[in-house]
């Protein structure tokens, strides 16, 4: 094998960093230095639209969000950051068979983007919840690479001969993934959650930013926050003063079927839980909650603590706050933050 030579592979993902970030900040048309005609702009401005028609979970305001954070990712320094960590060998002829997940815009490109890169041909199983958005993406990286039309096929029946298999799904579809494609190399990801430590002290804008944290895609996410630990006696008015910003959830449908829906149950089971008219915060030793729902656990002693979430770890995502990442970037993975902590790039590298 031999090391990566293709720049322009590497220039027409950068250019896609480009076009996005001004996908996310022009509504007109910014000229050829987004590097698509006006005509292909403003379609994929109305494929957002579009996506966000048919999904409602996916409303503009998310997939803009998800939108931003890709064209943060995608800039010199970060992609820069990222590879120089790795020895990049081309593969040749190698296929990569990728199942995405829908429970967030765009979230199985960070595989495809790992398999362009290694000069790997992809064949993509989207999710019916979002199978717009990634089409349109890869339509506008062939603009900037035509090599990229026939690297990647999206297909809906059987994959053709593949080398490698990503599958994100839940714990019940892994069985299935297990079963059909468990011989080749492999990443298979089932659920996982995300957890944030408080501490006495925490001021008013970390919680603001947890709030981001636990809300920012209505909680739909694995690196979504659905349990919190506090310090014995806190109290549980601040959180609902620093989450007072994502009041607008009232005015989402979806969302508020689930608010009313739990908060009818645990009414009908007689369980002891706090709500703000969008929110329930319920004292549980689970980790994982239902949307519109956060879990919470009191602690006493950080130690202990520690000890506990080590055992818990292959539930775990990400971990906010204390002894883990900064309050309010739960939603922003860098490049290198990989799913599952699972290393896509070193996974193909060395298969």
């Amino acid at each position: 094998m031999k090391k990566i030579t293709n720049v322009y592979r590497k220039e027409a993902i950068l250019q896609l960093g480009k076009f996005l970030s001004y996908v996310d900040s022009a509504s007109a048309w910014p000229g050829f230095d987004c590097g698509v005609s006006e005509n292909e702009y403003l379609e994929f401005k109305s494929v957002i639209k579009k996506a966000s028609q048919v999904n409602q979970w996916f409303t503009e305001e998310m997939i803009y969000l998800a939108l931003k954070n890709w064209s943060f990712n995608l800039s010199e320094s970060n992609l820069k950051k990222w590879l120089s960590n790795y020895d990049l060998l081309e593969k040749p002829n190698k296929n990569m068979f990728i199942i995405c997940a829908g429970n967030l815009p765009l979230v199985g490109f960070h595989d495809i983007l790992c398999s362009l890169i290694l000069g790997l041909d992809v064949q993509i199983k989207l999710s019916k919840n979002d199978d717009i958005l990634i089409p349109a993406i890869v339509h506008i990286l062939s603009f900037f690479n035509e090599e990229f039309k026939n690297k990647i096929k999206i297909i809906k029946d059987k994959p053709l001969a593949f080398d490698y298999v990503i599958a994100t799904g839940s714990d019940n579809s892994n069985r299935y993934f297990e079963y059909y494609f468990g011989k080749k190399p492999h990443i298979f990801r089932k659920n996982r959650t995300s957890i944030a430590v408080l501490k006495d002290d925490i001021d008013d804008n970390d919680l603001i930013n947890l709030s981001h944290d636990v809300l920012q895609y209505y909680g739909l996410g694995c690196r979504s926050v659905t349990k919190l630990y506090l310090p014995e006696n806190f109290n549980l008015d601040r959180l609902y003063k620093n989450f007072y910003n994502y009041k607008d959830l009232v005015n989402h449908n979806k969302y508020m079927n689930n608010y009313d829906y739990n908060r009818s149950v645990y009414l009908l089971e007689q369980k002891i839980f706090f709500d703000n008219g969008f929110l329930i915060l319920k004292e549980d030793d689970k980790l994982f909650s239902p949307v519109s729902v956060v879990n919470f656990e009191f602690y006493s002693d950080i130690e202990s603590l520690d000890k506990k979430l080590k055992n818990l770890s292959e539930d775990i995502q990400c971990r906010i706050g204390v002894g883990g990442l900064p309050f309010g970037s739960a939603q922003n993975p860098n490049l290198w933050d990989y799913a599952d902590g699972v290393d896509t790039l070193n996974f193909i590298i060395k298969n």
